[in-house]
């Protein structure tokens, strides 16, 4: 299967990482194929949106990716002991305070390798006891049939055994609070990151508890001081394991494409088109803000009428209708059978609208007194 994909992403072409945002957003639209095969391919996705004409800036900025590194250090300086104190203070208060806390040495060679190097470090933080920092761990989840490795930003080992997902972000926290699209957003990101950490714990006797509370560390108002705030992930954590599980195993969808068919950036526009369009897609609005992919997405599901491209929850509403102009011939009554509840809906709401209509013509035809 790893010659497969990757005769698919290009024999030349590196993987590229499957990270717990791409998860998350993946998790999110679990019916869309495209993206699916790709991720699961390490295809460069932003490079293949370029390629295909439809480039997206989607991603984050380098001004922010250097602002955060910065604060991360900050809070991760002298053994990380301003991370642990707000993981004691906030999270485990109960606790001893920890005053010596261990901070093992997790480098090994290759993804495969860090990930058997980050359950031994977990392993031994257990059996000894005490805190544990671990900065930033490998952790391997199952996607699909493929394997995707995830290095969440720090893993803290409290004295009773117990694992927390520390999330380190630079938007601020201001007066205590944060912007609620960004905390719900690096919540799905630790949701992942917990379904990796659980996989790893089951695998020990005991398995040591997971928190499903994850510290999310910010700076404070405006300034490179940390404050922190525990955020519970149990839900995220919930809908992200049940819509992985959903997701079409990475073999099936690559078993049913044309043979030949590669998703190398190089290729002639025409043959690239083509590879793409022969994997279904399924693309909604919300993908903008989530996937590469997205513009280019958008201009073939507005080129074939599909209703998708208007939002999920009406596309859920809409049944079996599937494009633009069979939702209006069903409501003008040309199409569609009267027995079914979308279509005497269509209907009603299409004679509410004449009729609306033809009183606001009524009333301007009248003169006025």
């Amino acid at each position: 299967m790893r010659h497969r994909l990757a005769e698919l992403r290009g024999p030349d072409v590196p993987a590229k990482a499957l990270d717990a945002r791409a998860l998350a957003a993946l998790a999110a639209n679990p019916g869309c194929r495209r993206r699916a095969i790709l991720d699961g391919a390490g295809v460069d996705k932003a490079a293949l949106a370029g390629a295909l004409g439809a480039p997206s800036d989607y991603g984050q900025s380098q001004f922010a990716l250097i602002r955060g590194n910065t604060f991360e250090a900050r809070v991760k300086a002298d053994g990380g002991a301003e991370l642990l104190r707000l993981t004691h203070t906030l999270l485990d208060p109960a606790a001893e305070p920890p005053a010596r806390a261990a901070v093992p040495d997790l480098s090994a060679p290759g993804p495969e390798g860090r990930t058997a190097r980050t359950a031994l470090a977990l392993r031994e933080a257990v059996a000894a006891g005490g805190w544990t920092l671990l900065d930033h761990p490998m952790l391997a989840l199952d996607v699909a049939g493929s394997p995707a490795f995830l290095e969440p930003d720090a893993v803290v080992v409290h004295p009773d055994g117990g694992w927390t997902v520390v999330e380190i972000k630079s938007f601020p926290m201001l007066d205590g609070s944060a912007d609620p699209a960004k905390v719900g957003a690096a919540a799905r990101q630790a949701a992942v990151y917990v379904l990796a950490l659980e996989a790893v714990a089951a695998r020990l006797t005991p398995p040591p508890a997971v928190r499903h509370e994850v510290l999310l560390v910010c700076p404070k108002d405006f300034s490179n001081l940390a404050t922190a705030r525990g955020v519970d992930v149990r839900a995220q954590r919930a809908v992200t394991a049940r819509q992985l599980a959903r997701l079409t195993r990475v073999e099936t969808i690559a078993e049913e494409l044309p043979e030949g068919t590669c998703f190398d950036p190089e290729r002639p526009a025409g043959e690239l088109t083509a590879a793409v369009d022969a994997v279904p897609a399924t693309y909604a609005p919300e993908c903008l803000s989530s996937c590469e992919l997205a513009f280019h997405c958008r201009a073939r599901s507005r080129a074939a009428d599909a209703v998708t491209r208007l939002g999920r929850p009406l596309r859920a509403e809409l049944g079996d209708l599937g494009t633009v102009q069979d939702v209006l011939a069903a409501a003008r009554g040309e199409s569609g059978d009267p027995d079914d509840p979308v279509v005497t809906a269509l209907r009603r709401a299409a004679a509410l609208r004449a009729e609306a209509l033809a009183e606001a013509a009524d009333r301007e035809a009248v003169p006025c007194p």
